[in-house]
This record gives C-alpha cells, sequence and structure tokens, in this order.
C-alpha cells in the first residue's frame, strides 16, 4: 500500500531522513518506532504531502505521490492524526469530524450559493456518516460539544473519528495514546485491531512498546534518520541494533 525508496530529506545541514526504504503491506498494521529525533513524523510529513523529500520516491498503491500536496494525496485515500493535536478548538466535536470528509464533499462556489438538491442529500449523507464515526469512538453525547472543553482523552478520540470518517485506503497514526492513561491506551489499541479486521493499511507511530508489539504485523525502527532494522514484533526484539540504539535490552525482552 505505501512504499518509501531511499528517502531522504534534511534540514540546513541535519539529515533527517537518509535513505530510508521499506514497505506497509495492504491490511497490515505497520509500526514505526525510534527514539525522539529518529526522524518518525519528518517520514509521515513526507508520506503525506506536508512535507517533500530532497531525494526518493513515496509510492501509493504502486503509484507515484513524491512530492504532491497534502489535500491531492488526501483525496487518494490518505488519512492521519497529529502528533500535537490539530483540532478546531471553538468548532463542535460533529464540526472536527465533518472535516475529514472535506474531499468527499467536494467544492463548488455556484453550488454552495445555490444550494440545489443534490448538495443538500450529500451533506445529509455526510452528516450520517461523522456521526456514525462520532458513535465508533463513543463520542455522540459530545457532538455539540466544542473540541475546546473537552478533556485530553477525549480530543484525541476526536481526532482519531476525524481521521477514519473518511474511510481512507491508508491511516497514518502518529503517537495515537501519548498523554492517555492505560484504560484509553488500551481502547485505542482494541480500535487499531478492529481496524485491521475490517482491511485498513495502518502506519502506526508509537513509543510505547507494549502496544506496537502488542498490535503490529510488521515494526519498522528508525535511529538517527535511518532505517536500522524491520521485521515482526518478535525479530525486532532480538535485534542487536534496535537493543543498542533505542529500546534497551530489559525493556524488549519484558
Amino acid at each position: 500500500m505505501l512504499e518509501l525508496r531511499g528517502v531522504c530529506r534534511n534540514f540546513g545541514g541535519l539529515a533527517a531522513l537518509s535513505d530510508v526504504s521499506f514497505r506497509a503491506s495492504s491490511g497490515e498494521v505497520t509500526a514505526l518506532i525510534g527514539p525522539n529525533g529518529a526522524g518518525k513524523s519528518t517520514l509521515i510529513n513526507c508520506a503525506t504531502g506536508i512535507d517533500r523529500p530532497d531525494a526518493g520516491e513515496v509510492l501509493l498503491g504502486g503509484r507515484a505521490i513524491t512530492g504532491l500536496p497534502a489535500h491531492r494525496v488526501a483525496s487518494l485515500g490518505v488519512a492521519r492524526t497529529f502528533q500535537n493535536l490539530r483540532l478546531f478548538p471553538r468548532l463542535s466535536v460533529l464540526d472536527n469530524v465533518l472535516c475529514g470528509l472535506t474531499v468527499a464533499a467536494g467544492h463548488s462556489l455556484i453550488g454552495a450559493l445555490l444550494r440545489p438538491p443534490a448538495l443538500r442529500n450529500r451533506e445529509r449523507r455526510l452528516r450520517l456518516q461523522a456521526l456514525a464515526a462520532l458513535d465508533r469512538f463513543g463520542l455522540t453525547a459530545m457532538a455539540d460539544w466544542p473540541v475546546g472543553v473537552l478533556a485530553y482523552g477525549d480530543r484525541k478520540r476526536v481526532e482519531l473519528a476525524r481521521a477514519v470518517v473518511s474511510e481512507p485506503q491508508l491511516l497514518l497514526l502518529d503517537e495515537p495514546v501519548a498523554g492517555l492513561n492505560a484504560t484509553e491506551t488500551a481502547a485505542v489499541g482494541a480500535e487499531i485491531r478492529r481496524l485491521r479486521a475490517q482491511g485498513y493499511t495502518v502506519l502506526l507511530v508509537e513509543h510505547d512498546m507494549e502496544l506496537v508489539m502488542g498490535v503490529a504485523d510488521r515494526v519498522v525502527v528508525l535511529d538517527g534518520g535511518r532505517c536500522i532494522a524491520q521485521g515482526t514484533p518478535a525479530e525486532v526484539r532480538r535485534n542487536p541494533l534496535v537493543l543498542e540504539a533505542y529500546l534497551g535490552k530489559t525493556s524488549l525482552v519484558a
């Protein structure tokens, strides 16, 4: 579903990504792990059009998408969450989730002014789709609440609902359980497993190793902008480069 070939990204004299290559297979959860500053979020930004690689290729379903702007990448069926929440605090929970359907809503100045029946029908259909996403994440009772009044864990669920509402081909989750308690983390893990069971392709960036090892089919490890290991969770646990560079032997074998 997603393939990176020799992707490089430099910021001034700092190499954030150096010749990174890996594949995220369709219908699987691929976890991307590494210490802070390893290049994980930069990689997701390059894959989703927010940033542009200096070299290399990004392919979606075999199609080159390198350098496409973010809205074009989204229109191809790619959705994501962010490490730092990017919600609209004054908008309602429902309206924030509806933002995830912008591509499906279409765009026409004349249609927006005249509001023909076809447009009104499409808006009703998208609203029902957004309400279904709220129900999926237990947010229905908060549909009309401003996002800014929600607890942090609830805002995380709003962002997940916004990413999933469009039923994307590829879902990129950037640290979805950061700042959550154990119960909330377990709920997110269960949702990721459900997404995989429903055929979604997920690229998961996460520091919570218990979650990663419990949901991932494959794990890719970055360190210093380079890919130092790839394989199943069991293989990564035993990889000496990973033990040395990132997690520490005690954490991996626990």
